[in-house]
């Protein structure tokens, strides 16, 4: 079974997002066991940048005491890959006996430094979507990638 985590920031507090998520991480539960990790949104009376610089913090201690991860930030300046793609990002981590380690910041995303240390930085499009569906979106391409890496007819 691989084995992956998702950092998150924020609770999905639509039931329209949960069901989403849900949903995806059912169809995953055979193959994978993911460590879901979701951290509170940073005080609303903060300015942007100290939310940023405070949920980025929380996120950076997290990762310091997660072993054999490569990080993957998402990020609107990172790169494009296909489906295709992430499912062998994917099998480069456990080639290399990595677990990927997926974070979604909150609403104004990530700092510099943290995307920086990350392994990799990517994006799910051009377009900019709130982090709630960015969490959909990554667990379907999750499963996309994990069906693409079993050969089953998901992708076509």
């Amino acid at each position: 079974m691989r084995k992956g985590t998702i950092i998150s920031v924020g609770r999905l507090k639509i039931p329209f997002w949960r069901d989403g998520a849900d949903y995806y991480r059912r169809k995953l539960r055979h193959t994978w066991k993911f460590k879901e990790i979701q951290l509170k949104d940073a005080d609303g009376g903060l300015s942007v940048e100290q939310r940023r610089n405070d949920e980025s913090a929380r996120i950076s201690s997290v990762l310091d005491s997660l072993p054999g991860i490569r990080s993957v930030c998402l990020d609107e300046r990172g790169e494009t890959l296909t489906s295709k793609n992430l499912a062998e990002l994917i099998l480069s981590c456990a080639e290399q006996a990595l677990q990927p380690c997926f974070i979604i910041g909150g609403a104004y995303g990530l700092t510099p430094e943290l995307l920086k240390s990350a392994g990799k930085t990517l994006r799910l499009s051009s377009m900019t979507f709130t982090h709630e569906l960015a969490r959909v979106i990554l667990w379907e391409q999750l499963y996309r990638a994990d069906s693409i890496l079993r050969g089953t007819g998901y992708h076509h």
